[in-house]
């Protein structure tokens, strides 16, 4: 049972859950929620039998709403008849009101066809009016394009490229795009890019004009610029002088208000020049239009081709530099030349150094930093070359002076000039060889128009006038000017020991001191430096100079011994000269000669070597003098006896020798005591010689008798000590060897000398066996040729074979003293 009940509660159950489902579909269907098909779809997919009671439930779902519709209708159906009633009773109403409408609208419309007339004529003008507004308002749209585009033309036309350029920009951005449906402004707009090329095209011809404007003014420039910043020099010079000698007049008070005055008036003057050069000098802006590049310059930036403008600028200015580096292959002959290669350089970077400081970016101090030193190399390389040939020291010094001021002017524009000061030292060099080759000219000319004799002196005025020449004392003429003025001038006229060459070429030192202080001025260097560089090119100019023309002229063939004594009293004068020559350098420079690193001239060496040199050519002169005289010797060797007086041409040379001496006097002792004895010493070798010589075959004993006359002539000469300084008979012991072997020839002491031989007590000792063996076979074959020519008396002349015998046994013994030497050695 239990069973069943739940059985029966569930098909309960069920029941009432498939009602509900119907009832769902139902009021979905009722609130005409589509689509419909997932609620009938719901309803089938129920048993089979459930479309039957599904249909049920919508018949009665159906016949509860026409019953509610009837229940409605019956409950406004009296309110329905009674509106038809009196929609009835108002028909005929209407019927009247509409004939007077129609009435009134046919009146209204004939009333209306002139209001309509007037109204189309209203609407006609109205959109006339509109028409009008709209083109008013297009041309206020356009107006400011065609004027925008007329100033164009007319900017275009006086050449403002610039604000052309500008309008440009303005009508494309501003004016352009509120018209741009309009074909005119087609037309604009595809012409503005046309009328850009064409200004840059005649920018860029204007910037040619002008580089090859600034290309011809570039010297003009330069020129203008090199006397601005040498007038400043010269000002900046006054200006330093007034200083120095408002510095003086604290030190001298006495003098101060003269000097005062006077200096007022000397800078007065100085600024009053400077300020009409200043009035007369243009600067490079009065020379040149630089507007052609400003206005390229900003066209293209605007185009926004700046870094090509740039570009090409910077090309086109290195191949104007490379232009202007390049000089003339004539530049060397004339200071012209040199200063037409400056002033183009200097204009060269005037223009850079404007164009720098006055565009942004157009140039940069990179790019003429680069620039320079590139052109400075270029400079250096060309100075160097061209330089080289300058041979006028003039010429080098004006050069000097033009890298001076190109170096000044181009520093007060910023460019580094250290190498350039550097090549002056290589310059300085260079001018120092050109000085002395004038100099070495000066000198052979001075040389050569001396007389080489005392300097004459008449009086005391002539006197002073050389003494203003040359640092000469002396003593004697000091002492006496000390006692009395009526003394001295008693005491002219006199004859001072040098020659006239000697103020001569100190003068001409001098001048060489000054000449190269014109080159080391203006180098900016202390003056140590210059008084350093004054002293080397002196040492220079005597050491090699001086001292190759007094060597040359020495040499000389036409100078003489009496040139040759006059040149050994001049170098020691111009030695004493050489501490004045140092005091001057000192004074012009004024640097103490107690500095530690001062140079010193070296003219005492240079002096003592041309001495050196003359001394040794008095003695080859003296010595080829005797060879002349002893040439035209003419000795009979076989002459039976001497004369009894000396050979003519020995006396004369004795009467040379004396008279050679005697100018000797002014020489220092040691130099004619060493003449002297080399003198009489080649007299005796060449004597000696004579008897040697291998083509003299026999000697007579008379001619050993006249020689030993000759001889005897020579001993006294040296006995009369022609030279004094000499101590006993030294001078005559030149003759010591010939003495001994014409005693032993005289005296014919053959024995003792035989017996003495090798002792130091020996009487012959300078007599050597070969000398004396080779004397004796001559006067043995002349004894043997004159008993040949006397050989009817010959059996009367014992004594004469027993000479012979004794030769010949004196010759053995000598042969065997020789041989034994020859051995030994």
């Amino acid at each position: 049972m239990a069973t069943k009940s739940r059985s029966n509660l569930s098909e309960l159950y069920l029941e009432e859950n498939k009602d509900q489902i119907y009832d769902n579909a139902l009021a979905e269907i009722q609130s005409f929620e589509l689509p419909l098909g997932t609620t009938l779809r719901s309803v089938y997919d129920d048993q089979p039998n459930a479309h039957q009671r599904f249909m049920e439930k919508l018949d009665a779902c159906i016949r509860n709403h026409d019953r509610e519709i009837e229940k409605m209708c019956n409950f406004h159906h009296q309110g329905f008849v009674d509106a038809i009633t009196e929609l009835l009773k108002v028909r005929a109403d209407a019927e009247k009101l509409k004939v007077q409408v129609t009435d009134t609208n046919r009146k209204l419309q004939d009333a209306g066809k002139e209001v309509i007339a007037q109204t189309e004529e209203i609407i006609r003008c109205r959109v006339q009016q509109r028409n009008i507004t709209t083109v008013v308002e297009k041309l206020q749209l356009c107006l400011p394009v065609l004027e925008m585009y007329s100033k164009l033309k007319e900017q275009m036309n006086v050449k403002r490229y610039y604000s052309a350029l500008k309008t440009m920009e303005q009508l494309e951005n501003l004016y352009l795009p509120r018209v741009s449906q309009y074909r005119f402004c087609q037309i604009m707009i595809e012409n503005l890019p046309k009328l850009r090329e064409e200004i840059k095209e005649i920018s860029m011809s204007d910037l040619k004009d002008f580089l090859e404007s600034i290309r011809k003014h570039s010297d003009r420039i330069g020129e203008t610029a090199m006397k601005q910043a040498q007038q400043q020099k010269t000002f900046n010079t006054s200006l330093q002088k007034q200083n120095n000698v408002n510095y003086g007049r604290n030190m001298h008070l006495g003098r101060s208000r003269i000097l005062e005055s006077k200096n007022e008036i000397t800078l007065k003057r100085t600024f009053e020049e400077d300020d009409e050069h200043e009035e007369e000098v243009l600067t490079a802006q009065d020379l040149v239009d630089f507007s052609p590049v400003y206005r390229c310059l900003h066209i293209y930036s605007v185009l926004g081709d700046g870094e090509i403008f740039e570009n090409y600028y910077r090309k086109q200015r290195r191949k104007q530099a490379r232009l202007v580096l390049q000089p003339q292959s004539s530049m060397h002959e004339t200071v012209e030349g040199y200063r037409r290669y400056f002033s183009q350089i200097v204009g060269f970077f005037v223009v850079e150094d404007h164009i720098l400081h006055v565009t942004q970016g157009l140039v940069t101090r990179t790019y003429t930093d680069e620039l320079w030193n590139m052109a400075l190399s270029k400079i250096i390389a060309v100075l160097r070359t061209h330089s080289s040939y300058c041979s006028d020291p003039d010429l080098v010094l004006e050069l000097k002076n033009l890298i001076v001021v190109f170096a000044d002017t181009l520093q007060g524009y910023g460019f580094p000039v250290n190498r350039l000061f550097d090549l002056l030292f290589e310059i300085r060099d260079q001018y120092n060889e050109t000085l002395l080759k004038k100099w070495s000219v000066l000198f052979r000319d001075i040389f050569e128009a001396d007389n080489y004799s005392p300097i004459p002196v008449a009086n005391e005025e002539e006197y002073k006038i050389v003494i203003s020449k040359f640092p000469f004392q002396d003593p004697e003429l000091d002492k006496v000017k000390m006692n009395h003025a009526q003394i001295l001038q008693q005491s002219f006229p006199k004859k001072l020991p040098m020659s006239q060459s000697v103020p001569q070429i100190y003068i001409q030192v001098k001048e060489f001191i000054y000449a190269s202080l014109k080159f080391s001025e203006s180098l900016h260097r202390s003056s140590t430096e210059i008084d350093d560089m004054l002293r080397k090119s002196t040492n220079l100019l005597l050491t090699r100079t001086l001292s190759s023309c007094l060597q040359n002229l020495i040499k000389k063939p036409h100078i003489g011994l009496t040139e040759l004594v006059q040149i050994i009293i001049n170098t020691t004068h111009l030695e004493q000269a050489c501490k004045y020559l140092e005091d001057f350098i000192s004074n012009i420079t004024n640097i103490s000669q107690v500095t530690v690193h001062t140079a010193r001239l070296y003219g005492l060496s240079t002096f003592k070597d041309a001495r050196h040199a003359a001394e040794g050519e008095i003695y080859t002169k003296l010595n080829q003098k005797i060879d002349e005289f002893i040439q035209i010797a003419d000795y009979d060797w076989t002459m039976s006896e001497s004369d009894g007086r000396a050979s003519g041409y020995l006396m004369d040379l004795i009467n040379f020798l004396r008279s050679t001496f005697q100018v000797f006097t002014h020489l220092p002792g040691k130099v004619a005591q060493t003449a002297c004895m080399s003198a009489c010493q080649h007299l005796s070798t060449s004597l000696m010689q004579m008897l040697l010589d291998n083509e003299l075959k026999q000697i007579s004993m008379g001619a050993i008798q006249q020689f030993n006359l000759d001889v005897i002539q020579c001993e006294l000469f040296a006995s009369s000590e022609p030279v004094p300084g000499f101590q006993g008979d030294t001078l005559q012991l030149a003759f010591i060897d010939l003495r001994q072997l014409l005693d032993l020839f005289m005296v014919w002491d053959w024995s003792t000398y035989l017996a003495d031989y090798g002792q130091a007590t020996s009487k012959y000792l300078r007599v050597n066996p070969s000398t004396a063996l080779t004397l004796l076979e001559k006067v043995h074959r002349g004894m043997k040729d004159s008993s040949k020519k006397n050989n009817i008396f010959a059996q009367f002349r014992k004594n004469d074979r027993d000479k012979q015998k004794l030769i010949e046994t004196v010759v053995k013994q000598l042969r065997s003293l020789v041989n034994g030497m020859s051995q030994h050695t």
